[in-house]
């Protein structure tokens, strides 16, 4: 069993004394894993950090075995970030999120999204509103869409300002008047008609909204938690929206 293509480096975590498992993301294979002999070298440790795209050769003697890596790097990602922590820290909290992605389940758009949104990372007025459009994204590419586009309570299109915690709808704003302090806030640049620019405090707000959602839907059905490097990035952007 074999496969070639490009993927992106997730993660990759040292195993026995010389090698690494490591975690990639690929538009036709998914989050797939394999080992890389010598990855925990020094000469490949460069290469297998997060961000960075790799073509890579998957093998293994049957499909359902850890296979093994053979790697080269394509275009680099983390290094160009150094001297940026915010979007450093923004890489590490994307690079975990995908993490909750089932192994080996192809999912293309989703590839495509992250591909963008890392190519933004060294744009920091654009990049933190992409973040939450491509969270977004990762909750409906895995079943778990919000309905921006009409009111949960009574099927308006039109003056959407909350979200509903327990639904994900969005709510009008006579309809969430009297719950207002029991709903999200609708940030204007995730509503079609009011898509733009996005100010600070919009970003913030959809940072909370989506980490809410990514936790309730995705990890806590694991077992799991918010990553912490996404905690940090939403402590970060709500610090930075003052």
């Amino acid at each position: 069993m074999d496969w070639r293509g490009e993927g992106i480096v997730l993660s990759a975590r040292a195993y026995g004394e010389t090698g690494a498992v490591l975690e990639l993301f690929t538009r036709e294979q998914g989050r797939h894993l394999g080992l890389v002999h010598g990855g925990a070298g020094p000469r490949m440790r460069s290469v297998l950090q997060p961000g960075n795209k790799l073509n890579a050769h998957w093998r293994a003697r049957l499909s359902d075995h850890l296979g093994t890596y053979q790697v080269e790097l394509v275009r680099p990602l983390a290094g160009l970030l150094m001297d940026d922590p915010l979007a450093l820290l923004a890489l590490s909290a994307a690079s975990a999120v995908c993490g909750v992605v089932p192994e080996r389940e192809a999912h293309p758009a989703l590839y495509d999204g992250y591909e963008v949104l890392l190519e933004t990372l060294q744009d920091g007025d654009v990049w933190p509103a992409i973040f939450v459009r491509f969270e977004l994204g990762l909750l409906q590419e895995l079943g778990f869409g919000l309905d921006l586009t009409r009111c949960a309570a009574t099927g308006a299109r039109d003056d959407l300002i909350y979200v509903s915690p327990r639904s994900g709808g969005a709510v009008s704003r006579a309809a969430g008047e009297p719950f207002k302090d029991r709903l999200f806030r609708l940030p204007g640049f995730l509503v079609g008609s009011q898509a733009g620019e996005a100010s600070p405090a919009d970003v913030a707000e959809g940072f909370r909204l989506t980490g809410h959602f990514l936790e309730r839907h995705l990890f806590a059905a694991h077992g799991r938690h918010l990553p912490d490097a996404r905690l940090r990035l939403m402590e970060k952007i709500a610090a930075w929206a003052g």
